[in-house]
């Protein structure tokens, strides 16, 4: 295997991991954002208001976002799987 193949692997899983998470870190980051508007309009200063509903919004994500993740990761796990003679060489 070539120092080029390796650096292809790692930058290929990266991105991958990154494409992964993004949908769960973005709508976490939006429903943060709302609560912490929310709570600077009304005066509430309640470190605990926030978590429920981020923790809601992203499980709420990943069931949506969940069968595209499964497809992905088996589509460049195939892809990785399939390298396998080239990495070899």
């Amino acid at each position: 295997m070539s120092t080029g193949f390796a650096v292809f692997l790692i930058r290929s899983g990266v991105l991958q991991t990154l494409t992964i998470a993004a949908p769960m870190l973005i709508i976490g980051m939006l429903v943060g954002l709302i609560i912490s508007i929310f709570q600077a309009t009304t005066s509430i200063q309640e470190q605990t208001l926030s978590f429920i509903p981020k923790i809601a919004a992203i499980l709420a994500s990943l069931a949506i976002f969940g069968p595209w993740i499964v497809q992905s990761m088996v589509h460049f796990t195939t892809q990785l799987i399939e390298q396998i003679p080239n990495m070899v060489k």
